[in-house]
């Protein structure tokens, strides 16, 4: 299992052409406090080869588990009605991608963690001790693992992670962990979503 740093990326497809499908998995865990705990929230965002959402349905979180796009869902494991706990100090969610089902224009996925403000009021990154994405295989075997820093954390409310790309006939992941000030508008500004 490789572990990357920020803007690396890594062959998915390349190094094992018999892979049909990856899982990826956001977990995060958060520092014990006395007072209100942040809300991490995980979604995916399905883009053209533009770096844009190809509908404002191409969007997956608690509340949406599936796309218009198909072979891109949220697992059925994490998926559901959302009931955030009463402390949220680690969290995981899953999505789950089919390469074969995926259509043609699609030309990445995106994946984002945001503090959700309609749980516990506004906050931020500032709690938050860990943020991890793994590419996985459909076995559950490890291909990628990234350790998101979070740099100026008490400034950020959403992040986004990292993404699938398409890589010839393949598919590969980068590594991203870049930080918005602005939260889900920023996030909703460089993906073309209103959110």
């Amino acid at each position: 299992m490789a572990s990357l740093a920020p803007d690396n990326a890594v062959a998915l497809s390349a190094g094992d052409p018999g892979l049909v499908g990856v899982v990826v998995t956001t977990e995060w865990a958060i520092e014990p406090a006395a007072g209100p705990l942040p809300e991490p929230v995980s979604l995916a965002v399905v883009c053209g080869d533009n770096g844009r959402a190809l509908t404002p349905d191409d969007l997956i979180f608690f509340n949406q588990p599936t796309t218009a796009s198909p072979g891109i869902a949220l697992s059925p494991t994490t998926a559901g009605p959302y009931d955030p706990p009463a402390r949220a100090e680690e969290g995981a969610e899953q999505i789950e991608v089919d390469f074969r089902r995926v259509p043609d224009d699609v030309g990445k996925i995106a994946f984002v963690t945001y503090i959700d403000p309609e749980v516990r009021g506004a906050g931020n990154f500032a709690p938050v001790r860990s943020l991890t994405l793994t590419v996985s295989r459909p076995d559950g075997s490890e291909i990628v693992r990234f350790d998101a820093p979070l740099n100026d954390a008490e400034k950020i409310q959403a992040a986004l992670i990292g993404e699938l790309f398409r890589d010839g006939d393949g598919w590969a992941f980068r590594a991203v962990g870049r930080g918005y000030r602005n939260g889900l508008a920023g996030v909703g500004i460089e993906f073309g979503l209103d959110v």
